[in-house]
C-alpha cells in the first residue's frame, strides 16, 4: 500500500500537472459512473494530501476522495494517452493531461463539509507544516499496545505504512515492542524528526533512503535508483550499525523488521533494595 511519501509526491505532480484545467469524466469499468458526471466540464482548483488520501478540488465545491488501498494505481499521461484498462475506475480526460484511476480502496465525491470529517478522524501528517507534535504525541501516548501497532493507526499519526514505521522506529533507535504509552518525550522527539524526514526526502525523490541505509545491486552504476533501506526486508543480513543480523516477526499481521541491538528493550530501573542485615522500616 502506498504510504505518505507516495501520496504527498502524487498530489504535488497533480497541481503542477493538472490544476486549472478543465477535464471531462467517465468510468470505463463503470463503477463510478453515476458519480463522473458530476466532475465533467468542472475546473480542478487544487489537489491535497492528508496521509494516504488524496483529495482533488474542483470548482463548485466538489470533492475527489481517493484512498489507493493495496492495489490502486494512478497513470498520467500529457499528451496522447493510451486505452484505459477495463478496471479503470476513473479517468479524466483534457487536450493536455489525461488521468487514469484504476483498482482504488475508495473513489468517492465528498462535500467540503464531509472532507474536513474525514481529515478530522486522521492523525497528525508529518508532512504538513502545521502538524502538532503534541497532539501526536498524545495520541500515541493513549494505548498500550506496542509503538510499531500504535504508527500504523492512521488515527494516531497518518501516512506511516510498513516501510516507514520500521526504518523510523531504527533510526530513533526505539524497540518496536516498546508500549506505545511509555514513550517518553526525547523517544518521540527523535521518531517524529525521523519520520519527517524519511517522509520529506521520499516525497521529493520518489525513493525511500535511510541515512546509512547500505548499497544493493539495483544503486549500482547505470541501473536505475530505487529505494534501499536499514533494516526493512532485510532479514538475516548485518545491520548496518553493529553488523547484528536483522530480525523479523509477526506483529498484527505484518512483518517487522529491526536489529535485536540497536533497538532493544529499554531496561527497567530496579527498585532500591535495604542493604543486609538492616531492618525494613
Amino acid at each position: 500500500m502506498p504510504e505518505g511519501n507516495i501520496i504527498h509526491r502524487l498530489a504535488r505532480v497533480h497541481r503542477r500537472w493538472l490544476v486549472g484545467r478543465r477535464f471531462t469524466a467517465d468510468s470505463p469499468q463503470g463503477r463510478f459512473a453515476a458519480e463522473a458526471p458530476h466532475l465533467s466540464g468542472r475546473v480542478l482548483e487544487d489537489v491535497r494530501a492528508h496521509g494516504k488520501h488524496l483529495f482533488h478540488h474542483f470548482e463548485g465545491g466538489v470533492r475527489l476522495h481517493v484512498h489507493l488501498g493495496l492495489f490502486g494505481t494512478i497513470r498520467h499521461f500529457r499528451a496522447q494517452a493510451t486505452p484505459p484498462s477495463p478496471a479503470c475506475r476513473l479517468r479524466l480526460a483534457s487536450p493536455h493531461a489525461t488521468l487514469q484511476l484504476s483498482g482504488p480502496q475508495t473513489c468517492e465525491l465528498l462535500t467540503p463539509d464531509a472532507e474536513a470529517a474525514l481529515r478530522a478522524r486522521l492523525g497528525e501528517d508529518p508532512l504538513h507544516a502545521d502538524a502538532s507534535r503534541e497532539r501526536a504525541f498524545a495520541a500515541l501516548r493513549q494505548v498500550r499496545a506496542p509503538i510499531a501497532t500504535a504508527l500504523l493507526d492512521q488515527s494516531r499519526i497518518s501516512g506511516v505504512g510498513n516501510i516507514l514505521r520500521a526504518e523510523a522506529l531504527f533510526l530513533a533507535r526505539l524497540s518496536p515492542h516498546l508500549p506505545a504509552s511509555d514513550l517518553r518525550a526525547p523517544d518521540f522527539e527523535r521518531l517524529w524528526t525521523a519520520l519527517r524526514q524519511l517522509l520529506e526526502d521520499a516525497a521529493r525523490d520518489g525513493r525511500i533512503v535511510p541515512p546509512h541505509a547500505p548499497p544493493t545491486a539495483l544503486t549500482l552504476p547505470g541501473r536505475r535508483r530505487e529505494d534501499r533501506f536499514c533494516v526493512y526486508d532485510r532479514e538475516d543480513l548485518p545491520c548496518p550499525h553493529c553488523a547484528t543480523p536483522v530480525a523479523r516477526v509477526p506483529l498484527a499481521g505484518r512483518s517487522l523488521f529491526f536489529c535485536p541491538r540497536c533497538q532493544a528493550p529499554r531496561r527497567r530501573a530496579a527498585r532500591a533494595r535495604p542493604a543486609p542485615g538492616r531492618a525494613r522500616p
